[in-house]
C-alpha cells in the first residue's frame, strides 16, 4: 500500500534516456536514504519492464524529449496506476496538458535537480493518492446510482404486478434480500432481469 511521503522501503523504478544519468539519479536517490531502485531500460518494452519490477512509484527523466518520445511515454503512464514523476528540461503548454491526461502526477518541466527528487516524489504520490481517491468516490457513486435506478426499477414492476404501493413494493424486495442474504440491489436485478425474459415469452 502507498504511503503518503516517500521512505527507504519504497520501491522506485528509474527510467532515463541516458544510462550515465540514471546512474547519476540512482546515487542521489541512495544519499537521499532512498535504496530500492529498478533502473529500466527506455528501449525495450516500458509497460512490461515496469510491470516486473513492481515499483510503488516510477522516476522518468527525458531531457530533451521528441513530441513522438512524450506521447509513448504517456501511452505508458496510462497503462500504469502508480504515482508517475516526469522530469524534461523544456515543454510546452500542449505537452502539460497531454501529461495530465495521461495521468502523470508530477511533471516538472526544468529538469531534475536532486535536492528535488525526493520533495517531488512525496508529491507524486500525494498527487496519486488523491486522484486514487476521487476515482473510487465516483465509482461508488455511479454504482450507487445504478443500484437506485434498479431498485425504483424493481419496484415498479412489483407494483405493477401486485398491486401494491410503493413502501410495500419497497419492503418485499427488502425482505428478500435479507432472507436470501443478498443486496437489495441484486434482488432488484433480479426481478427486472426475470420481467425481461417473461416479456420475451411467447
Amino acid at each position: 500500500m502507498l504511503r503518503g511521503s516517500i521512505n527507504g522501503t519504497m520501491r522506485i523504478a528509474i527510467i532515463d534516456t541516458s544510462t550515465t544519468r540514471a546512474a547519476i539519479i540512482s546515487d542521489g536517490l541512495r544519499e537521499a536514504g532512498l535504496t530500492d531502485l529498478a533502473v529500466i531500460d527506455p528501449r525495450g518494452p516500458l509497460v512490461a519492464q515496469v510491470e516486473a519490477a513492481r515499483p510503488e512509484v516510477v522516476l522518468i527523466n527525458l531531457e530533451n524529449p521528441s513530441r513522438d518520445m512524450l506521447e509513448d511515454f504517456f501511452a505508458m503512464s496510462r497503462a500504469l496506476a502508480r504515482p508517475i514523476a516526469m522530469f524534461v528540461d523544456q515543454s510546452d503548454a500542449e505537452a502539460t496538458m497531454a501529461a495530465v491526461d495521461a495521468g502523470v502526477s508530477a511533471y516538472i518541466v526544468d529538469g531534475l535537480a536532486k535536492a528535488r527528487i525526493k520533495p517531488i516524489l512525496d508529491l507524486a504520490v500525494r498527487r496519486f493518492q488523491a486522484f486514487s481517491r476521487l476515482q473510487d468516490e465516483l465509482a461508488e457513486a455511479k454504482s450507487a446510482l445504478a443500484d437506485r435506478a434498479a431498485i425504483d426499477k424493481a419496484k415498479a414492476i412489483l407494483m405493477k404486478r401486485r398491486g401494491i404501493d410503493e413502501p410495500a413494493a419497497y419492503a418485499l424486495l427488502r425482505g428478500h434480500a435479507m432472507s436470501s442474504n443478498r443486496r437489495i440491489a441484486e434482488v432488484a436485478d433480479a426481478i427486472i432481469t426475470s420481467d425481461a425474459l417473461m416479456g420475451e415469452l411467447p
